[in-house]
């Protein structure tokens, strides 16, 4: 059990666990869960960490058929520029690896910005804390569960 699972446990949330042989030469995580799973790409979101420029990560979640928008999410943080956090220091900030990144469970609370277009789903998918490895709940409930922001952070 992740630290993901756990944490929607603990929160009586309603979720749903999907799980798939991850193929270790994969290395775009959420196209593959979405294509093993067979779910439309804008029900996957994928979790991204990005450093603002006033040296806080923020935790970016987006849908796996866009990309996330650096400058909308530095717009929604309330500061001027944002880049994409170093690997290393996303992995020691949430506790996961890549591709296996969850917004739930993470050692650290980082503000958290999820891309208005979950808003027009019944349940999203993301990552459960391992590659293979997904969640599915309602966007409100993630949300609520991660006192995150809805932004428009995706471009296609």
């Amino acid at each position: 059990m992740t630290p993901a699972i756990k944490a929607l446990e603990k929160a009586r949330i309603t979720f749903e666990i999907r799980q798939y042989e991850h193929d270790d030469s994969s290395t775009s995580y959420g196209e593959e869960a979405a294509r093993v799973l067979e779910l439309s790409p804008a029900q996957v979101f994928k979790t991204l960490l990005a450093k603002l420029d006033d040296g806080r990560l923020a935790v970016a979640i987006v849908p796996v058929s866009g990309q996330l928008d650096l400058k909308a999410l530095a717009r929604a943080a309330g500061t001027r520029k944002a880049s994409m956090a170093n690997p290393d220091e996303a992995q020691r900030a949430t506790g996961y690896v890549l591709g296996g990144i969850s917004p739930l469970g993470q050692k650290k609370r980082l503000p958290t910005f999820i891309d208005s277009s979950a808003q027009s789903q019944d349940t999203i998918h993301v990552s459960a804390g391992r590659r293979g490895l997904e969640v599915s709940l309602s966007p409100a409930d993630l949300a609520g569960l991660l006192s995150a922001r809805y932004a428009a952070l995706s471009r296609t």
